[in-house]
């Protein structure tokens, strides 16, 4: 049996719980072939209260990894992670827009981190300009969504969320899913969907209170893998919700200050 395929273009994190390494991941426990670019390295600084250290990968660099993925393989189904630069934004703009996608998943990383302010600003920007219209997907967390929407954060609640991925629609996407996360007071889990057929709310109890590293790294590349095999939205945010719970139940302890995600904890039925 030949597997589906799934692209990600996102950066590096070099402890294994976020990015790319996570994309990957996640597209293997789905059954799904993972081809990626890489666009910045990111890695944590444990001399400095594991602050992020940022260097970007050459927009040309960025660009032959592009053209060799996309000559080798037929991609239809990409995910955007972290871009990190307006310039690298640039190269993978063009890139959407060389091809037709049956799915974009966007991932909005609004937050450069290990960028000086203005960089980031910067960054945000190109992002929601030169991005966020090719996506079919967007799948900002509590803060993304408010920022993206315009409204002051962070939604506390479910309304909250409905108004944020109503506003965030407006501006392209046909599928928004919005994250309520910790910061939705309650014992639940909260995520929303909003597209033609109207609003979808998933909720599940809240597995611990404290925030797990690439939970929404995994929730994004799950939905990538489950549309790149064919599922319908709804579908594939419902997998993606019960990969993230899986993972988040059996996470993984480091020296950080932070536990992560463990992909492997979920099951393919």
């Amino acid at each position: 049996m030949v597997p589906s395929l799934a692209y990600v273009i996102a950066g590096s994190e070099a402890t294994g719980g976020a990015g790319f390494q996570v994309d990957l991941k996640t597209f293997q426990q789905l059954g799904v072939y993972g081809v990626g670019t890489l666009t910045c390295v990111v890695s944590f600084d444990p001399e400095n209260g594991w602050a992020h250290r940022f260097v970007p990968i050459a927009p040309e660099v960025i660009a032959d990894q592009i053209e060799a993925a996309t000559s080798a393989h037929d991609l239809d189904v990409v995910k955007i992670g972290m871009l990190g630069t307006p310039a690298t934004i640039d190269v993978v703009a063009t890139a959407l827009a060389a091809q037709p996608w049956r799915h974009v998943v966007v991932d909005p990383v609004l937050i450069c981190k290990g960028q000086e302010p203005g960089a980031a600003l910067d960054t945000d920007t190109a992002l929601r300009e030169k991005i966020l219209p090719f996506a079919t997907v967007v799948t900002p967390n509590n803060f993304e969504a408010a920022t993206l929407a315009g409204l002051p954060g962070p939604l506390t609640t479910t309304d909250d969320l409905i108004a944020a991925a109503q506003a965030i629609r407006a501006q392209g996407p046909r599928h928004v899913v919005v994250k309520g996360g910790m910061d939705l007071p309650g014992p639940d889990a909260v995520d929303v969907l909003v597209d033609d057929d109207g609003v979808t709310v998933f909720s599940d109890p809240k597995i611990g209170d404290a925030r797990v590293s690439g939970a929404g790294c995994t929730f994004a590349a799950a939905i990538t893998a489950e549309l790149a095999k064919g599922a319908a939205v709804p579908a594939a945010v419902r997998v993606a919700k019960d990969v993230v719970n899986a993972g988040i139940a059996a996470r993984v302890s480091a020296h950080t200050p932070f536990t992560t995600v463990w992909q492997g904890a979920y099951s393919v039925n």
